[in-house]
């Protein structure tokens, strides 16, 4: 990443005499991706006495939010779309489509094809009906991003796939994750509460 500007806040920390005991603050750095040529906003924390390597955190653009509920294996492939989301369209569109792939797996999916499959889900009322035209062109972008010779996604489609895989792992996982803690929830607080020992 190549630094755009910087801004630190570094303060030193004194005894009672003066002396200065050591320097620290948060600091922050605009960077530009080589890549994509995207800004970004990062932050860390500084101390003098500190010789590793700074833990950066990003605070711009603010990361996407992993649906709640999803299998492991899924959500490690999701999470690894998510690196890819602004520096590869393409890739972004295979592996999430890799992912909708992955859910009609583990849903047990009829169909030879995602858009069968996806349609079966639907029939079977675990995905909206209305997804299920959408995830045609879902599918059609998917192959775009997969295939040189049909041609090549661009920063305008990663929103239209993202908001559509979304919708459907969180209708599939998310939905169905959250009304169970709620249950679980609502269990206990049901439970009668243990008297204290009389004296």
């Amino acid at each position: 990443m190549k630094i755009v500007a910087k801004y630190d806040e570094i303060e030193p920390a004194c005894d009672d005499e003066g002396e200065i005991q050591w320097v620290e603050g948060p600091c922050y750095q605009l960077v530009k991706c080589p890549a994509c040529g995207k800004l970004q906003l990062w932050s860390y924390h500084f101390h003098s006495s500190d010789d590793d390597t700074p833990v950066y955190k990003t605070l711009f653009p603010a990361a996407s939010k992993t649906p709640l509920g999803l299998p492991p294996e899924i959500q490690k492939e999701y999470e690894a779309a998510l690196q890819v989301r602004n520096i590869s369209p393409n890739a972004y569109g295979v592996l999430m489509g890799r992912i909708l792939e992955m859910v009609c797996e583990d849903r047990k999916a009829a169909g030879g094809f995602l858009g069968q499959k996806l349609a079966d889900l639907a029939k079977r009322n675990e995905i909206p009906s209305k997804l299920v035209a959408v995830a045609n062109n879902f599918k059609d972008l998917r192959n775009l991003g997969a295939h040189a010779a049909l041609g090549s996604l661009t920063a305008g489609e990663v929103p239209i796939l993202e908001d559509l895989s979304r919708a459907i792992l969180e209708y599939v996982y998310s939905a169905p994750f959250l009304a169970d803690q709620a249950e679980k929830r609502l269990k206990q607080l049901k439970q009668p509460k243990a008297k204290p020992p009389s004296k």
